[in-house]
């Protein structure tokens, strides 16, 4: 009995032994690598330094892209035109229903929410057209005459609602972006 325990003792001793060779080891830590040097530059000979808290001088990027310009499609343009005329008869909603149908070809151009914006605030819709005033913004990323077009939109609409603060602050940003 006596040496059976014992076998089974080293047995177990051994499979311990087994087992901790299969064990993963511990990953070595990466070698460390000195930091920036917390001593001053040393300046090069015939080279001016600048002093310290002298702002550095921009490095040119890349060329910027043009400002963006919004304008009308050919079938765009020409229900535009029909609008006007429908307008100048006194018609605003057939013109109104001219630039809805202009603004399912291009639901993204600024101009278009601009003309409708018109249209409502001549058919006294002064709150519709501050809303396309305020929808054209938001599209007229980029387009300074667009977004100054808006605001001058944006302007006459809270005019028509006696806010003439309001208006004479939107008239400051129209001028801002793009003077008449």
């Amino acid at each position: 009995m006596r040496f059976q325990s014992l076998i089974s003792l080293l047995a177990a001793a051994s499979l311990l032994s087994a087992c901790s060779i299969f064990r993963p080891s511990q990953p070595e830590p990466p070698p460390t690598r000195p930091g920036p040097s917390t001593a001053p530059p040393t300046a090069q000979p015939g080279t001016a330094q600048p002093e310290p808290g002298t702002p550095t001088p921009a490095v040119p990027g890349p060329p910027r892209a043009p400002p963006k310009q919004f304008k009308l499609g050919p079938a765009t343009a020409a229900l535009v035109a029909q609008a006007h005329k429908q307008e100048t008869g006194g018609n605003y909603q057939p013109a109104a229903a001219t630039i809805e149908r202009a603004l399912r070809i291009e639901p993204e151009n600024p101009l278009l929410w601009i003309e409708l914006g018109q249209i409502r605030l001549s058919e006294g819709n002064a709150a519709q057209a501050d809303g396309m005033g305020h929808k054209a913004l938001a599209l007229a990323t980029g387009d300074a005459q667009a977004q100054s077009s808006a605001w001058r939109l944006i302007a006459d609409s809270l005019r028509a609602r006696q806010r003439n603060q309001e208006a004479a602050d939107a008239d400051k940003k129209a001028a801002t972006l793009s003077p008449r």
